[in-house]
């Protein structure tokens, strides 16, 4: 199963945050398709563009909340001073993406920012 972690500037729109995961997918080499849902932070709950795009693809959207960024935090890849002061993750799409995706899983795409959103893919890896 792969989460997509998704964070933007506020205001953005749903298009904002598809380019961001259409990028991500692309890095990825995997279809939008294979996206089983997405996450965001507490602090992104009410933003349209990403309610919107939810809604759009079809896909479960999963708050996060802030304990369990911080439990996903050791896992991530990027460091954003900007997310830092907002968030206290030092990347809320990775965060967001590890949490909603559970304990097993692991960053396969570490955050790509793409017209002021940001899009990190987590997938599921089976044991042993």
């Amino acid at each position: 199963m792969i989460v997509a972690g998704l964070g933007c500037r506020k205001g953005c729109s749903a298009e904002d945050v598809m380019s961001a995961l259409d990028a991500a997918c692309a890095e990825a080499r995997i279809s939008r398709i294979s996206i089983a849902a997405l996450a965001t932070g507490e602090i992104k709950r009410e933003e349209a563009g990403i309610i919107e795009l939810a809604e759009k693809l079809g896909l479960p959207l999963h708050i996060v909340d802030d304990e369990a960024l911080l439990e996903a935090e050791p896992r991530t890849r990027t460091v954003s001073r900007h997310s830092i002061a907002k968030t206290l993750s030092s990347s809320l799409s990775e965060a967001a993406a590890l949490a909603a995706a559970g304990e097993r899983s692991e960053i396969i795409v570490a955050r790509l920012i793409s017209n002021g959103a940001t899009c990190a893919l987590a997938e599921v890896k089976e044991p042993g």
